[in-house]
C-alpha cells in the first residue's frame, strides 16, 4: 500500500505544484488503485510515474471546485482510449453525476468500459467489502467537501508451515482451507483446525485523506488514530484568518487534529502557490516542532504505508 501524490497544489496550477489529485496504490492487496482527486492535468501528471490508468478502479472526489474535477474527464477518455475494460466507480458530492454525463454527452466521448457513479448524500460508509471499508464524513468548505477514511481489515496471520509439514499435510488445497481458518480432515481422520496453524492476525491500516476544510469535528473524528493522515494546509501558521475566511486550514491547525485524532503520521498537502520550496521546508520544520512525524509532501513523492504488526 502507497500513496503517489501527482499533485499537491491548491487553486490554480504551479510551476512546482500541480492542483490536487492523489493515488492509493492498492497493487499488491488488491491489483488495482483508488483516486482521490482529479484536478487538471493529472493524466499528464500520470505520464511521468508507472501508475497505468486501467489499474484505477475507483474514483473519490472530494469536492467540485474545479481544481479537484477539472482533469476527470480527460481521464475517464483516455483510460477508454488505452485499453481500460474494468468497470470504474466515482464517488462524489451531488452534483458529480450531471458534471460527468453532461461532458460526456456534449464532447461525445463513449467510454468502453462501464461507469459507475455514486453521488453521497450523508456520512457514513460508502464502499465495503471484504477487505476495505471506506467512510466519509461532510467537512466545512465552501461547497460541500468531504473527507474519507479508509480502513483495510484485519488480516489473518501467516499459515505456521513448519507446524503442517510436522503434521504431514501436503501443500495444495488444505493450505488455502486453512488459511481461510477452516477445518479440515485428514486421510487418516485426523481433523486440523485453521485456528491452531496460523500466527496472530494483522492489524488492518487506516489511511485518512481529508478534503478541503476548516478545522471540524468531523475532520477529527475521520482522522482517529490513522496510520496516515493527509491534511491539507492550505496556508502557513499565523494565517488563521484568511484560513477561516477562505474555507481552509493552516499547518498549524492541521497539527493540531493530528494530535487530537491521534494520527501516527500526518502528511501536509494542497499548499498554496505562494509559498517556494524555501517556505514549504519552513512550515514543514515549524510543524515537525510540534508533531515530528509530519512531511509536507510535493508532486510525485511516494510514501509507502507498511503493514502493521500482528495483533495480541
Amino acid at each position: 500500500m502507497e500513496l503517489l501524490f501527482l499533485g499537491t497544489g491548491a487553486g490554480v496550477p504551479a510551476k512546482h505544484r500541480n492542483v490536487s489529485s492523489l493515488a492509493l496504490k492498492l497493487l499488491q492487496e488488491r491489483k488495482a488503485v483508488w483516486l482521490f482527486d482529479c484536478g487538471e492535468a493529472t493524466q499528464h501528471q500520470i505520464l511521468h510515474t508507472s501508475l497505468k490508468p486501467r489499474r484505477i478502479e475507483k474514483i473519490f472526489i472530494t469536492h467540485l471546485h474545479g481544481d479537484h474535477i477539472f482533469g476527470l474527464l480527460g481521464l475517464l477518455g483516455s483510460r477508454s482510449f488505452q485499453g481500460g475494460e474494468s468497470p470504474v466507480t466515482v464517488y462524489g458530492p451531488r452534483g458529480i453525476k450531471e458534471y460527468i454525463l453532461t461532458s460526456l454527452k456534449i464532447s461525445g466521448t463513449y467510454l468502453k468500459y462501464p461507469l459507475h457513479i455514486l453521488e453521497i448524500e450523508e456520512s457514513g460508509i460508502i464502499f465495503e467489502d471484504d477487505q476495505f471499508r471506506v467512510i466519509t464524513a461532510l467537512l466545512e468548505h465552501g461547497l460541500p467537501s468531504y473527507g474519507f477514511r479508509i480502513e483495510e481489515k484485519d488480516r489473518p496471520g501467516e499459515l505456521l508451515v513448519e507446524k503442517l509439514e510436522s503434521l504431514g499435510i501436503p501443500k495444495g488445497p488444505h493450505y488455502r482451507k486453512l488459511k481461510a481458518l477452516e477445518s479440515i480432515e485428514l486421510s487418516d481422520g485426523r481433523i486440523v483446525h485453521g485456528i491452531d496453524v496460523t500466527g496472530p492476525k494483522k492489524h488492518g491500516r487506516i489511511v485518512t485523506i481529508l478534503g478541503d476544510t476548516r478545522p471540524c469535528e468531523n475532520a477529527l473524528m475521520l482522522s482517529r488514530h490513522a496510520d496516515v493522515l493527509v491534511h491539507e494546509a492550505t496556508f502557513s501558521t499565523g494565517n488563521e484568518e484568511m484560513a477561516k475566511e477562505f474555507y481552509h486550514s493552516t499547518s498549524g491547525q492541521a497539527v493540531e487534529t493530528a494530535i487530537r485524532a491521534g494520527a501516527k503520521r500526518l502528511l501536509l498537502n494542497h499548499i498554496s502557490s505562494r509559498y517556494t520550496k524555501e517556505d514549504s521546508e519552513q512550515l514543514e520544520k515549524d510543524a515537525q516542532s510540534r508533531f515530528p512525524v509530519t512531511k509536507v509532501v510535493y508532486d510525485f513523492d511516494e510514501i509507502e504505508i507498511p503493514v502493521k504488526g500482528i495483533m495480541d
